[in-house]
């Protein structure tokens, strides 16, 4: 089984995907930087079922550090990169966009020098639904030419892609780009809406709804974004590639509301606020390109989802927890 690098193997999508790739008999090299976007004792919590796994190497340390990517690759010699690690958020990209920028690209391309100078066999990059902006076309493809991303974090995700086409023509590495759509479930994030939705709905107060409340998202379940994912990893008729990874269904904010509150039993109460700048409104993706090549398909429908997410949430005793 090969080596898999994952970056971010401690976040939500990245402790999912370290898990499968284990238990499918993988050694995992992991990178986190452990950074306190959110408390970093949800990470740890994150990796309790894996990290004293033997063929798990974890690695704890910023991408930005050239050098020691560099020793981690003579050391353990990874054959594949699954790159997930990123500054994440739209809204707070607005505020630290050199941070956003130092991370999401400097962290990118570092590490795609070192499969350039390892002589990697795949690199697999986590990219974003936020780089069709106001697209208007749905459902968005992928072979969308006017791609005009409305904040920073988007426009990394974006140049992150275009770095990896670069090398890929330059140095014939590999490369599959794969667009996540609001990935949701078990271990998402605390500053995401279903998450935060379902916490307030369950505290009794107020949810915070920007807008009208109709702005759309295609929400995907975590583990098909992680089954997209490792049919990525094991495709082997590529040069280059982009795949949508979503469920191609939409819900809206209101709708999502009335789903958490079916789930949790207990009714939210609304708070207006203005609509956000960086938000867009509507995510919507068309899966056909990964369902014909991945042989991807999401199973997971939102109101079965959601139900998912709020077991796993009282489970966890999360009601009162940052």
């Amino acid at each position: 089984m090969p080596k898999v690098l994952v970056t971010g193997f401690a976040g939500f999508v990245g402790s999912h995907l370290t898990e499968k790739l284990l238990s499918e008999g993988n050694t995992v090299i992991g990178i986190d930087e452990f950074n306190d976007y959110y408390d970093v004792k949800i990470k740890e919590r994150n990796i309790s079922t894996f990290k004293n796994n033997n063929n798990f190497i974890g690695n704890r340390f910023d991408i930005r550090d050239k050098n020691k990517i560099d020793k981690l690759f003579k050391e353990y010699k990874p054959e594949i990169i699954v790159h997930l690690a990123a500054r994440a958020g739209v809204r707070p990209s607005l505020s630290e966009p050199i941070l956003y920028e130092e991370v999401n690209i400097l962290g990118t391309l570092n590490l795609l020098e070192a499969a350039k100078d390892n002589d990697c066999k795949k690199f697999v990059f986590g990219s974003s639904s936020s780089v069709y902006g106001e697209c208007k076309n749905v459902p968005f493809k992928e072979t969308e030419l006017d791609l005009k991303p409305i904040s920073p974090y988007g426009v990394t995700k974006l140049n992150g892609e275009k770095f990896c086409y670069a090398y890929n023509h330059l140095y014939k590495i590999p490369t599959i780009c794969l667009r996540f759509f609001t990935v949701y479930g078990p271990r998402q994030r605390p500053d995401l809406a279903i998450y935060k939705f379902t916490q307030l709905i369950e505290q009794g107060k107020p949810i915070p709804v920007f807008g009208d409340g109709l702005f759309k998202r295609d929400f995907t379940y975590v583990t098909e974004i992680v089954d997209g994912i490792m049919a990525s990893i094991k495709y082997d008729k590529t040069s280059f590639e982009i795949f949508n990874l979503g469920e191609s269904h939409t819900t809206s904010v209101l709708d999502l509301i009335k789903l958490i509150e079916s789930a949790t039993g207990k009714k939210a109460i609304i708070e207006w606020q203005p609509a956000q700048p960086g938000d867009v409104s509507q995510t919507y993706a068309d899966i056909s390109k990964a369902e014909k090549l991945l042989d991807y398909k999401p199973r997971t429908n939102p109101e079965e989802g959601i139900k998912k997410f709020v077991e796993w949430f009282k489970k966890e005793n999360l009601i009162t927890s940052n």
